[in-house]
């Protein structure tokens, strides 16, 4: 995944996963690059699936892969991991046809693990609803905290009049938090 780094300084490592997840119709050479470290990881995928997706790609017509590329990527020789990474990258490399009847062979042989990838996780509006709110809860709990007596002041009566937006338990502890740091 590609790292980017914003001004302030945060690092974000799932950008590209956070746009996966958010159009489902999406190439599947893309959803197929994201979804390559969910399944070389933690040996997900076993030695018998792996082949019956490779054996299934070699007789699918048109054929995606070829008699010698089924041959090298059955090898026994060199590990899983390899084996199944050179797969995709190879896949990948093909074109779009050939990434989508790689994820139809993964459907057919470990159809759990199909329906686990990240690139099939859409989440929900309330998902994005919630985040949001966490981070609007964090950014008034640190404009609370700014030692400036004003501001205390105006979050206190923010946070007064807030009882639908946030619980009534968390309000009076942020009150009480606001009246420690008005009386040092």
């Amino acid at each position: 995944m590609k790292h980017t780094r914003f001004k302030n300084g945060f690092l974000s490592t799932y950008c590209g996963l956070f746009f996966v997840l958010l159009s489902p119709d999406q190439s599947y050479c893309h959803r197929l690059q994201h979804d390559m470290y969910f399944l070389i990881s933690n040996s997900r995928l076993n030695e018998q699936v792996v082949d019956k997706i490779i054996l299934q790609l070699n007789r699918v017509y048109p054929q995606i892969l070829t008699n010698t590329e089924a041959e090298k990527f059955r090898n026994p020789k060199a590990s899983l991991h390899t084996r199944l990474s050179d797969l995709i990258k190879h896949l990948q490399k093909k074109g779009e046809r050939h990434c989508q009847e790689f994820y139809r062979a993964l459907q057919i042989n470990a159809e759990q693990l199909y329906n686990d990838l990240p690139s099939r996780k859409i989440l929900s509006p309330v998902f994005f609803l919630a985040c949001f709110s966490a981070a609007a809860g964090f950014a008034l709990f640190w404009y609370c905290c700014n030692s400036d007596a004003k501001v205390i002041g105006r979050s206190r009566r923010i946070l007064g009049f807030s009882p639908i937006i946030i619980g009534r338990h968390v309000r009076n502890i942020c009150m009480l938090y606001l009246e420690d740091i008005s009386r040092n």
